[in-house]
């Protein structure tokens, strides 16, 4: 059975992108364009495997987004993926704080987010 992954990012490149490389490898995509976007997405959306969200974004960002999905126990052990621009140290522990699995830094290579998704997803 498919996976199914939900992806976060204001930039439709970004999202257009990763949704790509994630399709070309049998995953399914659902994309939102914002953290509030995301959480709509994730309500509505029977089964959601993994998380890839950026930090960076209007309405609400991938900070409080994970946050709001942390608190939730169904959400609990549900994998995210912080991908962003924000390298910095205070932002990658600030994410891996809030319950991020795993924090990546863009430019990430295709072939190591396709690793570090599979290696979350336990396949």
């Amino acid at each position: 059975m498919p996976k199914y992954i939900l992806i976060i990012d204001d930039s439709k490149t970004v999202r257009n992108l990763v949704a790509f490389i994630m399709k070309k490898d049998g995953f399914r995509v659902i994309s939102a364009e914002d953290g509030l976007d995301g959480l709509e997405k994730l309500y509505s959306t029977e089964q959601i495997d993994l998380i890839i969200c950026d930090v960076n974004m209007p309405r609400m960002d991938g900070f409080t987004f994970i946050k709001n999905v942390r608190e939730q126990e169904i959400y609990r052990d549900l994998p995210i993926i912080v991908l962003s621009t924000e390298g910095q140290e205070k932002d990658i522990q600030t994410g891996m704080n809030l319950g991020a699995n795993l924090y990546m830094v863009k430019p990430a290579s295709p072939e190591k987010l396709l690793r570090n998704t599979k290696m979350l997803l336990g396949s």
